[in-house]
């Protein structure tokens, strides 16, 4: 009787466990999925006298990249990015998260740069407000201008083929 109760105990652990294990540790869940996309009020990387206006997107269904240049995967995703977009006509923005000017756009120069503009996004608050929890992630933003896919980790083509597209077309 006195081992009942430690047995239980294990057992109800036990299941947690197991049934964590069968969860995808890339997915996130975001609570913003089918809401407006958050404000980005920032200026543009390439003219900082601009700023990013999220309605200037309204009508269209386009993806937010978040990037930096000391993220490695950033840097590895930039070139694939740019041939896909451009191949299959969708624009494509981006959110340079915590970043110094300089390295990112020494890195677009020398990667290529897939982005129609690109948002400074020094202080992170942009990112925040997407619950961004590391770089790279992309969103898929719709017509309506509500958020309705997330990605966590680097675009490929297999991502771009077997996650994004469909999204994409879905809501064409």
């Amino acid at each position: 009787m006195r081992f009942l109760l430690p047995l239980g105990a294990f057992l109800v652990l036990a299941v947690v466990f197991a049934l964590g294990l069968q969860r995808d540790p890339r997915a996130l869940p975001s609570a913003l999925l089918d809401r407006p996309a958050p404000t980005i009020d920032r200026p543009l990387l390439h003219a900082p006298q601009q700023r990013f206006d999220v309605a200037q997107m309204r009508g269209q269904v386009w993806l937010l990249n978040v990037w930096a240049s000391w993220c490695g995967p950033c840097q590895e995703e930039l070139p694939a990015l740019k041939v896909l977009a451009a191949r299959d006509g969708v624009p494509v923005y981006g959110l340079n998260y915590k970043d110094k000017d300089g390295p990112a756009l020494a890195l677009l120069a020398r990667a290529g740069n897939p982005y129609v503009a690109s948002a400074v996004d020094a202080d992170g608050r942009i990112g925040m407000d997407f619950g961004v929890q590391g770089v790279p992630e992309t969103f898929v933003i719709d017509a309506a201008g509500r958020i309705r896919y997330r990605h966590t980790g680097p675009v490929n083509t297999q991502v771009w083929q077997a996650q994004l597209l469909p999204v994409i077309r879905s809501l064409r």
